[in-house]
């Protein structure tokens, strides 16, 4: 089982650059980045409505009320990351974009990891990691400079 979800978590970041080019089209179809940012959210929220009604999802209303407050920031989130995309893809390019995309991304992940901040495991900071991290933000670099 644990195979399918690489799977998904793999084809979730093929569809992101996807995803950012289409916006980005959008952007100049419509001469506004952030309207082609609210119309990516109008209908994503539209599919996710239709999905949780044909399948449904349950779900736990008194939960939502008792969510601490802070779990409300990841649409704001959201809505920055999907606006930076539409902003930055077509200035920089698709791969100096995602580059920098994963860069933040894996720092980021290395260090709730480490902290054990939002994850149900810690998973340390070790040299291989911090390798690997370095060899993403040379990259970047290659991609920059070439």
């Amino acid at each position: 089982m644990k195979s399918v979800w690489i799977l998904i978590a793999f084809l979730s970041g093929v569809i992101l650059p996807l995803q950012a080019g289409l916006n980005a089209r959008m952007s100049k179809a419509i001469a506004s980045p952030v309207y082609a940012a609210l119309v990516s959210f109008v209908v994503g929220a539209v599919a996710i409505g239709l999905f949780v009604l044909l399948t449904r999802q349950p779900v736990s209303w008194a939960g939502v009320k008792t969510a601490p407050p802070v779990v409300w920031i990841a649409g704001l989130l959201g809505a920055f990351y999907v606006t930076a995309v539409v902003l930055a893809f077509p200035r920089i390019g698709a791969s100096l974009t995602f580059g920098l995309i994963v860069g933040g991304q894996l720092l980021m992940a290395l260090l709730l990891d480490h902290f054990k901040i939002l994850v149900a495991q810690p998973h340390p900071i070790t040299i291989w990691r911090v390798i690997g991290a370095i060899l993403i933000v040379v990259g970047v670099v290659l991609i920059r400079k070439f």
